[in-house]
């Protein structure tokens, strides 16, 4: 049976979770303002060598007492100030930290050259993740997929890292070792679902693991099992 209808929650509720969105949205723009305004104060450190005052050595030594650990964070914030032209800085309070540090790279390499105008309308008009890729394929010259991060939490005692470890590397020795960990790690899952489906499993990842196995394999054995295939069906 569906529940009573509670029509004044029903109001209520949702612009909560709608006001709750939206000041996320701003915490998150100030925060990104912040970290830019962060990145010019670390650019001017270096630059005017203020870290003299603290009895310092040099600016890394500046960095590690305030980013222990953890410089490329320091460094990419920089990239922003170093490379950026003010007009574009101005504009990161809207397009977002992201998009912020891949512009950068893009003015880094063109450096002169570097088209402001272009890459900013189509940061503006694309999703942040959208844009990596197509910054990413101007870089590399090569499309890229959509891609996720998975996290898993792996105990010592129940599965030690190290059986993982040798496990994704025997994986890329059979497979290349130009094929990324993320490949690897597909495959070893494609390998256990075929196995898992072989019988009276289900047809469909049966088919999708051998599908993926086939893409492995060089052009000339593709065809030779292509044409093996042909030969026992008729």
């Amino acid at each position: 049976m569906p529940p009573k209808f509670n029509r004044r929650r029903a109001l209520f509720v949702p612009g909560k979770i709608d006001e709750i969105l939206v000041w996320e949205q701003r915490k998150e723009k100030e925060r990104d303002t912040k970290l830019v305004e962060l990145g010019r104060y670390l650019w001017e450190v270096r630059a005017g060598q203020y870290w003299r005052l603290e009895d310092l050595k040099c600016f890394d030594e500046f960095l590690e007492r305030r980013f222990p650990g953890s410089w490329r964070k320091a460094h990419c914030l920089m990239s922003i100030h170093e490379h950026l032209a003010p007009q574009a800085r101005k504009q990161l309070k809207e397009l977002g930290l992201g998009k912020g540090l891949e512009l950068a790279k893009l003015a880094k390499r063109d450096r002169q050259h570097f088209n402001c105008a272009i890459w900013l309308h189509k940061a503006r008009q694309m999703p942040t993740e959208e844009f990596k890729r197509e910054v990413e394929k101007e870089l590399t010259g090569k499309e890229t997929e959509p891609w996720e991060i998975f996290y898993f939490k792996l105990y010592q005692s129940e599965t030690p890292p190290p059986v993982i470890e040798r496990t994704i590397e025997t994986a890329a020795l059979m497979l290349g070792s130009d094929r990324s960990r993320g490949y690897c790690f597909e495959m070893i899952c494609a390998d256990f679902l075929a196995g898992a489906n072989l019988d009276d499993g289900d047809p469909g990842l049966l088919l999708f693991s051998m599908t993926r196995f086939f893409q492995v394999l060089p052009g000339e054995q593709q065809q030779a099992f292509l044409e093996d295939l042909s030969e026992k069906a008729a």
